[in-house]
């Protein structure tokens, strides 16, 4: 189920193998990501997009806003 998280439980899932999964356009993704952060655009987030992904371990889903 989705919740929010701070910054250790992102860092303690990490460490864990967490997925994490950058959700703005590829361009941003391009401009500026987290290392090992995967690009999945919010327009993809379909089965066909997140099929990549390993079922078995969490993913953290995250996106930056400078508005």
């Amino acid at each position: 189920m989705p919740r929010d998280i701070g910054r250790a439980e992102v860092r303690r899932l990490l460490t864990e193998g967490a997925q994490l999964v950058e959700v703005l356009p590829a361009e941003e993704y391009k401009a500026d990501h987290l290392p090992g952060a995967i690009s999945i655009p919010l327009k993809h987030i379909d089965p066909d997009g997140v099929a990549g992904l390993d079922k078995d371990r969490p993913v953290i889903v995250y996106c930056w806003d400078t508005t």
